[in-house]
């Protein structure tokens, strides 16, 4: 939850492809959806919290000085997943985050209601991003800047500039 900023309208990653942190935008279309998901995912942290749980996995160094930052709302996930699971690092149960499979079969059934006859992955959004911000007039360094490449290049194979 701590990595969405609206008032700056960015998303912070973390852990990214490469292992990389980057800032990326959040578009002001999203950010209606995005509260409503909040409302929803905070909602299931109260819940587990009324029922003994609430606590997420944090950085190793961060849970040892800070205990009690697990249960904090700031840190909780805004996907959180359905269910409960055993967490052996708590030794009790706890929500992680909607898992990748998850992801991607929405991404599958969403794909084929609007009969893309194409195999689309959420790898596609990357390349989908960078090419309309290339077509709508955006330097190629920003967008290098925003999809958080060392090299140019790159990202001038995933906007199709080569």
């Amino acid at each position: 939850v701590k990595d969405l900023d609206f008032a700056q309208h960015q998303v912070s990653i973390r852990h990214g492809k490469g292992g990389k942190d980057r800032i990326t935008m959040l578009p002001s279309s999203l950010e209606e959806p995005l509260q409503r998901q909040l409302a929803e995912a905070k909602r299931l942290h109260e819940i587990d919290l009324v029922d003994g749980y609430g606590e997420t996995t944090l950085p190793y160094a961060l849970a040892r000085k800070y205990p009690s930052a697990a249960k904090s709302w700031m840190w909780y996930y805004a996907f959180p997943s359905n269910q409960r699971c055993f967490a052996p690092d708590l030794g009790t149960m706890k929500r992680h985050h909607v898992h990748q499979t998850s992801v991607q079969k929405a991404i599958k059934r969403a794909v084929t209601r609007c009969n893309i006859n194409k195999r689309v992955g959420s790898h596609a959004f990357r390349h989908s991003f960078a090419t309309h911000l290339l077509q709508n007039g955006h330097d190629i360094r920003t967008i290098q800047e925003l999809l958080g490449h060392k090299d140019v290049s790159t990202t001038m194979i995933y906007t199709h500039v080569f």
